[in-house]
Protein backbone atom coordinates (compact mmCIF):
# COMPACT_ATOMS: atom_id res chain seq x y z
CA UNK A 1 0.00 0.00 0.00
CA UNK A 2 0.96 3.58 -0.52
CA UNK A 3 2.31 6.04 2.19
CA UNK A 4 0.83 9.67 2.42
CA UNK A 5 4.40 11.52 1.36
CA UNK A 6 5.38 14.74 3.81
CA UNK A 7 3.08 17.97 2.95
CA UNK A 8 0.95 16.33 0.36
CA UNK A 9 -2.63 17.73 0.08
CA UNK A 10 -6.10 16.00 -0.96
CA UNK A 11 -8.78 17.46 -2.73
CA UNK A 12 -11.79 15.03 -2.68
CA UNK A 13 -14.94 14.46 -5.59
CA UNK A 14 -17.59 16.57 -5.56
CA UNK A 15 -17.45 17.68 -1.94
CA UNK A 16 -14.55 19.65 -2.14
CA UNK A 17 -12.69 18.41 1.31
CA UNK A 18 -9.03 19.83 1.62
CA UNK A 19 -6.82 17.98 4.04
CA UNK A 20 -3.70 18.73 4.99
CA UNK A 21 -1.00 16.52 5.96
CA UNK A 22 2.14 17.95 7.46
CA UNK A 23 3.58 14.62 9.19
CA UNK A 24 5.84 12.25 8.01
CA UNK A 25 5.20 8.71 8.37
CA UNK A 26 8.37 7.88 10.32
CA UNK A 27 6.67 11.20 12.84
CA UNK A 28 3.30 8.79 13.02
CA UNK A 29 3.12 7.06 16.60
CA UNK A 30 0.33 4.77 18.06
CA UNK A 31 -0.38 4.38 22.13
CA UNK A 32 -0.11 0.86 22.36
CA UNK A 33 -3.89 -0.91 22.90
CA UNK A 34 -4.95 -3.54 25.14
CA UNK A 35 -6.14 -6.16 22.72
CA UNK A 36 -8.75 -9.24 22.65
CA UNK A 37 -11.10 -10.48 20.19
CA UNK A 38 -14.24 -8.42 19.08
CA UNK A 39 -17.60 -8.76 21.30
CA UNK A 40 -20.92 -9.99 20.08
CA UNK A 41 -23.03 -7.41 18.73
CA UNK A 42 -20.33 -4.93 17.97
CA UNK A 43 -21.92 -4.73 14.48
CA UNK A 44 -24.41 -2.12 13.73
CA UNK A 45 -27.16 -4.02 12.46
CA UNK A 46 -26.93 -6.53 15.52
CA UNK A 47 -27.63 -3.63 18.22
CA UNK A 48 -30.99 -1.86 18.96
CA UNK A 49 -32.51 0.61 21.32
CA UNK A 50 -35.23 0.44 23.58
CA UNK A 51 -37.33 1.88 20.95
CA UNK A 52 -36.11 -0.80 18.83
CA UNK A 53 -34.12 1.39 16.06
CA UNK A 54 -30.26 0.52 15.36
CA UNK A 55 -28.18 1.60 18.25
CA UNK A 56 -24.04 1.93 17.04
CA UNK A 57 -21.79 1.65 19.72
CA UNK A 58 -18.14 2.54 21.07
CA UNK A 59 -16.73 -0.92 22.20
CA UNK A 60 -13.83 -0.72 24.49
CA UNK A 61 -10.58 -0.52 23.33
CA UNK A 62 -10.00 -3.96 24.78
CA UNK A 63 -12.65 -5.43 23.06
CA UNK A 64 -11.86 -4.31 19.15
CA UNK A 65 -9.69 -6.22 16.73
CA UNK A 66 -6.66 -7.30 17.46
CA UNK A 67 -4.04 -4.97 15.54
CA UNK A 68 -2.82 -7.82 13.31
CA UNK A 69 -6.04 -7.12 11.20
CA UNK A 70 -6.93 -4.07 9.65
CA UNK A 71 -9.35 -1.51 10.60
CA UNK A 72 -10.19 -3.24 13.76
CA UNK A 73 -11.68 -5.90 11.53
CA UNK A 74 -13.68 -3.90 9.69
CA UNK A 75 -14.26 -4.51 5.77
CA UNK A 76 -14.37 -1.41 4.23
CA UNK A 77 -14.72 0.92 2.42
CA UNK A 78 -18.14 2.22 3.36
CA UNK A 79 -21.27 1.41 1.54
CA UNK A 80 -23.88 3.56 0.74
CA UNK A 81 -27.40 1.95 2.12
CA UNK A 82 -29.87 4.51 0.92
CA UNK A 83 -31.02 6.66 3.93
CA UNK A 84 -30.42 10.40 4.85
CA UNK A 85 -27.06 11.99 6.36
CA UNK A 86 -26.67 14.62 8.41
CA UNK A 87 -26.37 17.60 5.53
CA UNK A 88 -25.43 20.32 8.59
CA UNK A 89 -26.02 19.93 11.89
CA UNK A 90 -26.70 21.15 15.51
CA UNK A 91 -25.67 19.47 18.49
CA UNK A 92 -26.32 20.30 22.15
CA UNK A 93 -25.58 18.92 25.47
CA UNK A 94 -27.08 17.99 28.10
CA UNK A 95 -25.42 17.24 31.75
CA UNK A 96 -27.30 15.27 34.02
CA UNK A 97 -26.03 15.87 37.67
CA UNK A 98 -28.57 15.34 40.43
CA UNK A 99 -26.94 15.72 43.99
CA UNK A 100 -26.12 11.71 44.86
CA UNK A 101 -26.22 8.22 42.88
CA UNK A 102 -29.35 5.89 43.37
CA UNK A 103 -26.91 4.52 46.28
CA UNK A 104 -26.62 7.98 48.03
CA UNK A 105 -22.77 8.93 46.59
CA UNK A 106 -22.20 12.01 45.59
CA UNK A 107 -21.99 12.84 41.82
CA UNK A 108 -19.45 14.28 40.26
CA UNK A 109 -19.26 15.63 36.80
CA UNK A 110 -16.96 18.75 37.28
CA UNK A 111 -17.20 22.13 35.28
CA UNK A 112 -14.14 21.73 34.14
CA UNK A 113 -14.99 18.50 32.52
CA UNK A 114 -18.22 20.31 30.77
CA UNK A 115 -16.24 23.09 29.01
CA UNK A 116 -13.74 20.22 27.38
CA UNK A 117 -17.01 18.44 25.70
CA UNK A 118 -18.61 21.72 24.74
CA UNK A 119 -15.36 23.26 23.55
CA UNK A 120 -14.70 20.72 21.13
CA UNK A 121 -18.49 20.40 19.97
CA UNK A 122 -18.07 23.96 19.13
CA UNK A 123 -15.55 23.82 17.28
CA UNK A 124 -16.03 20.86 15.52
CA UNK A 125 -16.87 22.26 12.38
CA UNK A 126 -15.05 23.63 9.67
CA UNK A 127 -11.56 21.50 10.96
CA UNK A 128 -9.89 18.22 10.06
CA UNK A 129 -12.46 15.67 10.98
CA UNK A 130 -15.61 17.19 9.81
CA UNK A 131 -13.92 17.77 6.30
CA UNK A 132 -13.64 14.31 6.49
CA UNK A 133 -17.36 13.58 6.54
CA UNK A 134 -18.13 15.92 3.45
CA UNK A 135 -17.04 12.80 1.05
CA UNK A 136 -20.53 11.13 2.03
CA UNK A 137 -23.79 11.62 0.74
CA UNK A 138 -27.27 11.18 0.52
CA UNK A 139 -29.56 10.14 -2.54
CA UNK A 140 -28.55 9.81 -6.40
CA UNK A 141 -27.94 11.02 -9.67
CA UNK A 142 -29.64 14.59 -10.04
CA UNK A 143 -31.20 14.25 -6.39
CA UNK A 144 -27.29 13.27 -4.75
CA UNK A 145 -26.09 15.95 -1.67
CA UNK A 146 -22.94 15.78 0.18
CA UNK A 147 -22.33 16.67 3.56
CA UNK A 148 -21.40 20.13 3.91
CA UNK A 149 -18.61 21.26 6.89
CA UNK A 150 -21.02 23.33 8.71
CA UNK A 151 -22.76 23.27 11.82
CA UNK A 152 -23.41 25.28 14.92
CA UNK A 153 -23.57 24.50 18.95
CA UNK A 154 -27.33 25.10 19.66
CA UNK A 155 -26.89 24.88 23.60
CA UNK A 156 -26.10 22.98 26.73
CA UNK A 157 -28.51 22.05 30.12
CA UNK A 158 -27.24 21.02 33.63
CA UNK A 159 -30.13 18.76 35.07
CA UNK A 160 -29.88 18.29 38.45
CA UNK A 161 -32.82 16.05 38.79
CA UNK A 162 -32.62 12.88 40.54
CA UNK A 163 -31.74 9.21 37.87
CA UNK A 164 -34.01 7.36 37.93
CA UNK A 165 -34.30 4.13 40.54
CA UNK A 166 -33.13 0.77 40.13
CA UNK A 167 -34.14 0.08 36.47
CA UNK A 168 -30.90 -1.82 35.25
CA UNK A 169 -27.67 -3.63 37.19
CA UNK A 170 -24.42 -2.42 35.45
CA UNK A 171 -21.81 -4.82 37.30
CA UNK A 172 -18.57 -3.23 35.94
CA UNK A 173 -16.00 -2.95 38.74
CA UNK A 174 -15.96 1.00 38.14
CA UNK A 175 -19.34 1.42 40.00
CA UNK A 176 -19.38 1.16 43.62
CA UNK A 177 -23.41 -0.53 43.80
CA UNK A 178 -24.61 -2.49 39.74
CA UNK A 179 -27.99 0.07 40.95
CA UNK A 180 -26.18 3.01 40.16
CA UNK A 181 -28.12 2.69 36.34
CA UNK A 182 -29.61 3.96 34.10
CA UNK A 183 -31.97 2.16 30.93
CA UNK A 184 -31.96 3.84 26.97
CA UNK A 185 -35.64 4.58 28.09
CA UNK A 186 -34.04 6.57 30.92
CA UNK A 187 -31.79 8.17 28.57
CA UNK A 188 -34.85 9.19 26.00
CA UNK A 189 -36.89 10.01 28.48
CA UNK A 190 -33.97 12.68 29.94
CA UNK A 191 -33.67 13.91 26.30
CA UNK A 192 -37.45 14.09 25.97
CA UNK A 193 -37.95 16.15 29.28
CA UNK A 194 -35.01 18.27 28.48
CA UNK A 195 -36.28 19.15 24.95
CA UNK A 196 -39.89 20.54 26.24
CA UNK A 197 -38.28 22.36 28.78
CA UNK A 198 -35.71 24.43 26.39
CA UNK A 199 -37.67 24.08 23.10
CA UNK A 200 -35.27 22.17 21.50
CA UNK A 201 -36.96 20.35 18.57
CA UNK A 202 -35.70 17.33 16.42
CA UNK A 203 -34.99 16.59 13.26
CA UNK A 204 -32.16 15.33 10.80
CA UNK A 205 -30.29 17.90 11.25
CA UNK A 206 -29.51 17.82 15.54
CA UNK A 207 -27.56 15.81 17.78
CA UNK A 208 -28.07 15.23 21.56
CA UNK A 209 -25.57 14.28 23.82
CA UNK A 210 -26.27 12.83 27.07
CA UNK A 211 -22.95 13.06 29.55
CA UNK A 212 -23.82 11.34 32.83
CA UNK A 213 -21.90 11.67 36.26
CA UNK A 214 -18.99 8.97 37.41
CA UNK A 215 -19.54 5.78 38.92
CA UNK A 216 -23.20 6.17 37.53
CA UNK A 217 -23.11 2.70 34.63
CA UNK A 218 -26.22 2.60 31.88
CA UNK A 219 -27.30 -1.01 29.90
CA UNK A 220 -29.26 -0.70 26.77
CA UNK A 221 -30.32 -4.22 27.20
CA UNK A 222 -29.94 -6.95 29.58
CA UNK A 223 -26.28 -7.55 30.64
CA UNK A 224 -25.22 -5.17 27.96
CA UNK A 225 -23.76 -2.17 29.68
CA UNK A 226 -21.39 0.41 30.12
CA UNK A 227 -17.34 -0.20 30.64
CA UNK A 228 -17.78 -3.63 30.43
CA UNK A 229 -19.50 -3.43 26.81
CA UNK A 230 -19.34 -0.04 25.51
CA UNK A 231 -17.77 3.92 26.28
CA UNK A 232 -20.94 5.41 24.54
CA UNK A 233 -23.10 4.77 21.59
CA UNK A 234 -25.25 6.69 19.44
CA UNK A 235 -29.12 6.38 18.27
CA UNK A 236 -32.66 7.67 17.67
CA UNK A 237 -36.10 8.23 18.55
CA UNK A 238 -39.30 9.10 17.42
CA UNK A 239 -40.40 12.26 19.58
CA UNK A 240 -44.28 13.11 20.03
CA UNK A 241 -44.38 15.68 17.05
CA UNK A 242 -43.18 12.82 14.76
CA UNK A 243 -39.97 14.15 14.69
CA UNK A 244 -36.49 11.91 14.58
CA UNK A 245 -34.52 12.46 17.40
CA UNK A 246 -30.29 11.89 17.05
CA UNK A 247 -28.85 11.33 20.21
CA UNK A 248 -25.47 9.62 22.02
CA UNK A 249 -25.33 8.31 25.22
CA UNK A 250 -21.85 9.55 26.63
CA UNK A 251 -21.16 7.72 29.95
CA UNK A 252 -18.27 9.52 32.30
CA UNK A 253 -14.93 8.66 30.91
CA UNK A 254 -13.31 6.14 32.72
CA UNK A 255 -9.58 6.31 31.40
CA UNK A 256 -9.57 2.46 33.27
CA UNK A 257 -11.46 1.03 29.89
CA UNK A 258 -11.72 3.95 27.98
CA UNK A 259 -8.78 5.16 26.83
CA UNK A 260 -5.56 3.28 25.59
CA UNK A 261 -2.79 3.38 28.17
CA UNK A 262 -0.39 6.39 28.08
CA UNK A 263 -2.98 8.65 26.03
CA UNK A 264 -1.65 11.92 26.51
CA UNK A 265 -4.05 14.35 28.05
CA UNK A 266 -3.99 18.02 26.42
CA UNK A 267 -6.67 19.44 28.73
CA UNK A 268 -4.54 18.61 32.10
CA UNK A 269 -7.75 16.53 32.73
CA UNK A 270 -7.90 12.80 32.04
CA UNK A 271 -11.26 11.42 31.93
CA UNK A 272 -12.71 14.41 30.15
CA UNK A 273 -10.10 14.06 27.44
CA UNK A 274 -11.46 10.26 27.29
CA UNK A 275 -14.94 11.12 26.73
CA UNK A 276 -14.32 13.70 24.76
CA UNK A 277 -12.77 11.37 21.77
CA UNK A 278 -16.30 9.25 22.40
CA UNK A 279 -18.53 12.38 21.84
CA UNK A 280 -16.28 13.37 18.19
CA UNK A 281 -16.44 9.37 17.51
CA UNK A 282 -20.57 9.49 17.81
CA UNK A 283 -21.19 13.11 16.66
CA UNK A 284 -19.21 11.60 13.30
CA UNK A 285 -21.27 8.67 13.03
CA UNK A 286 -24.27 10.41 13.41
CA UNK A 287 -23.44 12.77 10.72
CA UNK A 288 -23.09 9.91 8.19
CA UNK A 289 -25.29 7.23 9.43
CA UNK A 290 -27.79 9.48 11.74
CA UNK A 291 -30.35 6.16 10.95
CA UNK A 292 -29.28 2.98 10.52
CA UNK A 293 -29.23 3.22 7.00
CA UNK A 294 -26.22 5.89 6.07
CA UNK A 295 -22.69 4.29 5.41
CA UNK A 296 -21.04 1.68 7.18
CA UNK A 297 -19.40 -1.31 5.78
CA UNK A 298 -20.50 -5.08 5.29
CA UNK A 299 -19.18 -5.72 8.41
CA UNK A 300 -21.80 -3.03 9.63
CA UNK A 301 -18.48 -0.61 11.16
CA UNK A 302 -18.91 2.86 10.60
CA UNK A 303 -16.61 6.12 9.77
CA UNK A 304 -15.46 5.66 13.59
CA UNK A 305 -15.31 2.22 14.07
CA UNK A 306 -12.73 1.61 11.29
CA UNK A 307 -10.36 3.78 13.32
CA UNK A 308 -10.97 3.72 17.15
CA UNK A 309 -8.63 4.06 19.55
CA UNK A 310 -5.66 4.98 16.55
CA UNK A 311 -4.54 8.94 16.87
CA UNK A 312 -2.14 8.99 14.34
CA UNK A 313 0.66 12.00 15.20
CA UNK A 314 0.27 14.26 18.16
CA UNK A 315 2.20 17.44 16.56
CA UNK A 316 0.50 20.33 19.01
CA UNK A 317 0.54 21.39 22.74
CA UNK A 318 3.78 20.16 22.79
CA UNK A 319 2.96 16.41 21.60
CA UNK A 320 -0.36 16.24 24.27
CA UNK A 321 -2.72 16.73 20.79
CA UNK A 322 -3.59 15.97 17.67
CA UNK A 323 -5.84 18.82 17.44
CA UNK A 324 -5.78 22.38 17.76
CA UNK A 325 -9.13 24.03 16.87
CA UNK A 326 -8.89 28.04 17.45
CA UNK A 327 -6.42 27.30 19.78
CA UNK A 328 -8.50 24.75 21.68
CA UNK A 329 -6.35 21.49 22.00
CA UNK A 330 -7.84 18.36 21.88
CA UNK A 331 -6.71 14.31 21.36
CA UNK A 332 -9.16 12.70 18.96
CA UNK A 333 -9.25 9.39 17.45
CA UNK A 334 -8.62 9.74 13.56
CA UNK A 335 -12.20 8.89 10.96
CA UNK A 336 -12.18 6.53 8.50
CA UNK A 337 -11.94 8.25 4.27
CA UNK A 338 -13.11 6.19 1.42
CA UNK A 339 -11.31 8.33 -0.56
CA UNK A 340 -8.04 7.35 0.94
CA UNK A 341 -8.62 4.25 1.63
CA UNK A 342 -5.05 3.36 0.35
CA UNK A 343 -3.39 5.74 1.88
CA UNK A 344 -1.75 5.15 5.79
CA UNK A 345 -0.30 6.39 8.60
CA UNK A 346 -0.20 3.00 10.03
CA UNK A 347 -0.37 -0.30 8.42
CA UNK A 348 -3.16 -1.54 10.49
CA UNK A 349 -5.27 1.55 9.78
CA UNK A 350 -5.57 2.08 5.84
CA UNK A 351 -7.34 5.10 5.46
CA UNK A 352 -7.67 6.95 9.10
CA UNK A 353 -6.76 10.23 9.01
CA UNK A 354 -7.45 13.29 11.13
CA UNK A 355 -5.55 16.32 9.61
CA UNK A 356 -6.40 19.39 8.03
CA UNK A 357 -6.90 22.90 8.34
CA UNK A 358 -6.26 22.97 12.57
CA UNK A 359 -5.80 26.90 13.09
Amino acid sequence: MRKFPKGATIITSAAVTILLFSASVAQVSQVNQTISQPISGQGLQLNFNASGRPLHILPLPGKVKALGAQNNGGTPPLVYHGGPVMLTSTVYTIFWIPPQLQDGTATSLPSAYQTVQNNMLKEYWGHSIATMNTQYYQGSGSSKKYIKSTGSFGGSYVDTSLYPGQDCLDSTTELTNPHNCITDTDIQNEIKKVMTLKGWTGGLNKMFLLFTSSNEGSCYSAGVCSYSYYCAYHSSFVNGSAQDVIYSNQPFGNTNVCQVPGAPSPNNNPAADAAVTAASHELSEAITDPLGTGWYDSSGYENGDECAYFYGFAGYNSGNANELWDGKPFYLQTEYSNVLQNWQLDPNFPGCFNAGPDL
